[in-house]
């Protein structure tokens, strides 16, 4: 499932890595040594880089850009940018609905007002709800947090109220303004210039607002992803849009793109784990689009309202019914022992209320066993997947980030040097999911069909391609999984702990 304009992909099928370059690696140019170095050599074959541009450290991580079309000369220049793009298939944000607010086209127009050079890039209240706006208008709109999107900002002699869908150093911009659209135009264009492959639509569903509506994924948001990826296309890069949402958005947006997130993965995973029920999992690989990335964890928390009732309408039900939803988010808290509790939630800066903070391993109550057998549910199921530079390494919650920042999301950011990286490179859960990606990337199977099936208890998931086979057998309640391939000379083989895997005995596989 895809647009019917999509180029074939140039991404290829194999792992990617996201991550942040100045908490694993430092810089850029660290970050590809660590990637080229001997341990995690061919382990990925492409990178998501986490917002690189000026600043990468700013009240939203990156996501708040003065200018993203410039690299922080902390972590390096384009030439590092297009160094990595040389090795790896490399994907970059987009961030499509707002700039900072200290972006120095925001601080002309909040000192000149009208009389700045671009005030028109900027979105006001006024703008959308040019005859005023009722309470019923401003219930209507959707936020992913309380409150209304309103911030009162200095316009010259005056004061507006600027649309700030996130935090208040985040301004929306009005993609009907030339400016804006030529701003977007440099940003795409530099990307293309420095080798990126995919760029991600950061909180693209808000782009859009239109009076009368919930200003998030409308018909207007709809054309303007399409426009947008129709242009990416011309510049020679697919295009991911990131939204939460009821699964049933998220299947129509997979028309609109190269790719959607498929966020109703991680919880119905934990939700299979915690009661050994995969039916849900299993009704949803009978609709999902195929032209999904696959994650387990990303930079932002669990997502919960993807699997759950249409936060839009409610008489669309979700994936799984609300009671449970709150056993999957009371399973995190007990799990994590309430960390992921203290770090989700308005108490905890949160810029989005329907996701629970914690990392996967911690979800998992840090099962070795568990951790892998989700990660091979990930693997196995069909997609484009990704892994979180944190879930790379089985990290443990930084409950000491935490109460440094307040920030929730901050427990699953930790920042590893080089100490850190070589403890935890040396356990033996990251290096049987080192050697899980790299079957995951080599066996030819993964080129063919997909099939599933299942009992109480059991799913099972199988790849063919000619002769060539890998079954996954993950038994929900025991916690474990083995899995079953045909090695290069076409023989039967089986590891049945993927703790202690043999992918290479007598032939392995194909890589």
């Amino acid at each position: 499932m895809g647009p019917a304009s999509s180029p074939r992909s140039r991404l290829g099928r194999g792992v990617q890595l996201i991550v942040y370059p100045n908490r694993f690696g430092a810089t850029l140019a660290g970050l590809q040594r660590l990637l080229d170095g001997p341990i995690l050599r061919d382990v990925f074959t492409g990178v998501h880089l986490l917002p690189f541009y000026v600043p990468f450290d700013g009240a939203d991580g990156g996501f708040d850009p003065i200018d993203h079309t410039q690299v922080d000369p902390r972590l390096g220049d384009w030439d590092d940018v297009r160094a990595l793009a040389d090795r790896y298939s490399l994907v970059a944000d987009v961030i499509v609905n707002h700039m900072s607010s200290a972006a120095p086209q925001f601080l002309d127009v909040m000192e000149r007002g009208d009389d700045a050079e671009h005030p028109g890039m900027f979105l006001m209240m006024g703008d959308v709800f040019t005859r005023g706006a009722t309470e019923e208008d401003l219930l209507r709109i959707f936020r992913p947090r309380p409150g209304p999107p309103f911030t009162v900002v200095p316009w010259g002699a005056r004061r507006r109220l600027a649309w700030t869908t996130f935090t208040a150093d985040q301004i929306d911009l009005d993609h009907s303004d030339p400016e804006t659209q030529a701003y977007l135009e440099r940003v795409l264009q530099a990307l293309a210039r420095a080798g990126v492959r995919m760029v991600r639509l950061d909180a693209a569903g808000y782009a859009v607002k239109t009076a009368g509506t919930t200003c998030f994924l409308t018909p207007a948001t709809f054309e303007f992803i399409r426009r947008l990826t129709g242009r990416a296309h011309e510049l020679g890069m697919e295009v991911l849009v990131e939204a939460h949402t009821h699964y049933a958005k998220q299947v129509a947006l997979a028309s609109t793109a190269d790719w959607v997130y498929d966020f109703a993965l991680p919880p119905l995973v934990l939700y299979s784990l915690y009661t050994g029920d995969g039916d849900p999992l299993r009704r949803w690989l009978g609709v999902r689009p195929s032209n999904s990335v696959t994650v387990l964890d990303t930079h932002d928390g669990i997502g919960v309202m993807d699997i759950g009732p249409s936060q839009l309408d409610g008489h669309q039900p979700g994936l799984l019914a609300v009671e449970q939803i709150d056993r999957i988010v009371e399973g995190i808290h007990e799990h994590t022992d309430q960390e992921s509790r203290a770090s989700t939630g308005a108490g905890a800066s949160n810029v989005d209320a329907y996701q629970v903070n914690t990392t996967y391993y911690e979800a998992v109550g840090r099962d070795d066993q568990r951790y892998l057998l989700a990660r091979a549910l990930q693997f196995f199921i069909p997609g484009l997947p990704q892994v979180y530079y944190v879930g790379l390494l089985a990290g443990h919650n930084d409950l000491a980030l935490l109460a440094q920042t307040g920030v929730g999301r901050d427990i699953n950011r930790r920042k590893f040097l080089t100490s850190d990286l070589e403890e935890h490179l040396a356990r033996p859960v990251v290096a049987a999911l080192f050697e899980l990606i790299r079957f995951r990337n080599a066996h030819p199977a993964f080129d063919g069909e997909f099939s599933h099936a299942g009992a109480p208890g059991v799913i099972q998931m199988t790849w063919a391609h000619g002769g060539h086979r890998a079954t996954l057998t993950a038994n929900l309640m025991a916690g474990r999984a083995s899995v079953a391939w045909t090695d290069a000379q076409g023989r039967q083989r089986h590891t049945p702990d993927l703790l202690e895997p043999d992918w290479h005995s007598a032939g392995g596989t194909s890589a």
